[in-house]
């Protein structure tokens, strides 16, 4: 995607995390910020890090690696013309603005797709364009809250938890980028842009999955019931002797293979199939635990890798990222930041690799030299002189 330049003018983290994500491909990513204060992110906090007077917001450094960043008064005829030259030479703009701001600022997506019609416009909003609540502010816990899922997570129905990271934004983000690369491979069929439209709400409602079926063809209204599914029994959190496991049997064979490893009757007390199963967790819950009770997690989980179960323990973030496995996965970059130094950051969750002849995989292209967040308007001067001397 390197020859790809997006036009960033999105904040706070859908928006952005969908310009990062095409940024991590190749894509030239130019954040436009508003002078002084910048993207809301740069605010969020704490935590904050580094010296008195060039303090960033962890927030921040989260969703805007991979970018260039200029500071631009939209208010202003100047840095509107100046925008305006941008979007002449972007193939993706990117704005997350609530409806109708754009076309106050004489910037509405109309007017900049017949200035350039091959520009492809991501626009994401909190619960949509349109419809009787399209002109809503959304906020990822609000998104969170009104699309159900908090009504699906947590302990219990009397207790509704928000997902523990702004899944709603991230999602929206996610389903932007996804729309973006559409459109661009539609742009090289017919030559033209389209305007790709997303939501928090739209986030969420499409990762309803199975409880989503469950309410519109079987009429089930999902619930939040903790750590355990609601179809698949046994699968959730289980207490052993000094913490709990997890373990996933999401087969009849790997039911068998539970029972085998741990001398029960799988055909006992009516357990035999997995409806029988979720119709009768808590008995299933109270005999699974009745086995691990004798058991320390760790070797618990060796012996569960032995017979071939699917088991996990719940690590804390400090855990995860210490963790062989996912450095290796290439999910932990190393950047030099302008202000803080060299910095680690969470990485892509996308590795490529070339077939070679014979071979179903070849050498890894995964891109290795990612950039820093930028500080604010780090990039400005540079930006306004490749516009002055590009034809």
């Amino acid at each position: 995607m390197q020859d790809v330049l997006v036009v960033d003018l999105s904040r706070a983290l859908a928006g952005p995390h969908a310009t990062m994500m095409l940024g991590d491909q190749g894509a030239r990513v130019i954040k436009v910020e508003a002078p002084g204060s910048g993207d809301d992110t740069r605010g969020w906090g704490p935590p904050f890090v580094g010296e008195p007077g060039s303090r960033e917001a962890t927030y921040f450094l989260s969703a805007n690696r991979n970018k260039e960043s200029i500071t631009l008064d939209l208010k202003d005829e100047g840095d509107r013309d100046l925008l305006l030259r941008l979007v002449d030479r972007a193939d993706v703009l990117v704005e997350n603005f609530r409806t109708g701001v754009l076309e106050r600022l004489g910037l509405g997506i109309d007017d900049l797709t017949r200035r350039n019609p091959r520009l492809v416009v991501l626009s994401i909003t909190g619960f949509g364009h349109d419809g009787p609540e399209g002109g809503r502010a959304g906020y990822d816990q609000i998104a969170q809250g009104e699309a159900g899922l908090m009504s699906l997570t947590g302990s219990s129905p009397a207790d509704p938890q928000r997902v523990g990271t702004p899944i709603a934004d991230l999602l929206a983000g996610m389903y932007g980028a996804y729309g973006v690369l559409a459109a661009l491979h539609e742009r090289a069929r017919t030559g033209r842009g389209q305007v790709v439209r997303t939501s928090l709400l739209a986030a969420v409602v499409g990762v309803h999955a199975f409880q989503g079926t469950r309410w519109t063809v079987a009429g089930e209204v999902g619930r939040a019931q903790g750590n355990h599914h609601p179809s698949i029994s046994p699968y959730g959190l289980f207490r052993c002797r000094d913490g709990a496991v997890q373990i996933a049997l999401g087969s009849e064979g790997l039911w068998r293979r539970f029972c085998a490893g741990f001398d029960l009757d799988p055909d006992a007390g009516g357990l035999a199939t997995n409806p029988e199963r979720a119709a009768a967790r808590e008995r299933v819950v109270e005999l699974v635990e009745s086995v691990f009770a004798d058991w320390d997690a760790e070797p618990l989980l060796v012996r569960l890798a032995e017979i071939g179960v699917p088991a996990g323990k719940v690590r804390s973030l400090d855990e995860v990222y210490e963790w062989d496995q996912t450095r290796s996965q290439g999910l932990l970059v190393d950047v030099d930041h302008a202000s803080l130094g060299p910095i680690t950051l969470p990485g892509p969750p996308l590795r490529f690799f070339a077939g070679s002849e014979g071979e179903d995989t070849g050498t890894e292209t995964t891109r290795r030299d990612h950039a820093a967040p930028p500080v604010l308007d780090q990039h400005g001067d540079a930006i306004r002189a490749w516009l002055d001397g590009a034809p």
